[in-house]
């Protein structure tokens, strides 16, 4: 751990905790729900900026967040969001409000633009290089999905309706 250099786009909820078995969640469409805003991706324009800008405003997915609670507590739990870092500000004043259980944030860096299961196959590399043992994952895209899959973490599909 003391040789690795953690990424600028991770945000330790009390400060760096140790490597450990980790279960890791996506946020949209998986803890928290984001049908309000669905509204902001509509053909033919679609308007990240205003979908991402009002994630703060997303009910919390009772059942899913109820898994937060119910896992052992030497376990890590990390949240890792294709959300862009510049929304961190609302996505931290959301995951307060619903007093949820979370040790590392991961979001995505600033101009990083390509797709989710790009970043977020990065970011498995990154926090086992950091020493977590990524025991499975929660996801609501099919593509994310397979993802964990290749990357050897068992992953649990979520079905958000987001991208039928």
């Amino acid at each position: 751990m003391a040789t690795f250099r953690e990424p600028d786009n991770w945000r330790w909820r009390t400060g760096p905790v140790e490597p450990a078995p980790a279960v890791v969640f996506d946020l949209d469409g998986v803890l928290s729900d984001a049908a309000g805003r669905q509204h902001f991706l509509e053909w033919p324009y679609r308007d990240w900026e205003s979908f991402f800008e009002a994630c703060g405003d997303d009910p919390l997915i009772d059942e899913v967040a109820r898994l937060l609670e119910v896992i052992e507590d030497s376990y890590r739990i990390v949240l890792l969001t294709a959300r862009p870092i510049r929304v961190q500000p609302n996505t931290l004043a959301w995951l307060s409000r619903y007093e949820l259980r979370w040790d590392l944030l991961v979001m995505r860096d600033f101009g990083d633009y390509g797709a989710s299961r790009d970043f977020k196959r990065r970011s498995v590399g990154e926090l086992r290089r950091y020493g977590f043992d990524l025991r499975l994952a929660f996801e609501d895209d099919r593509r994310n999905v397979h993802m964990f899959h290749e990357e050897g973490v068992p992953c649990i599909y979520i079905h958000s309706g987001y991208y039928d």
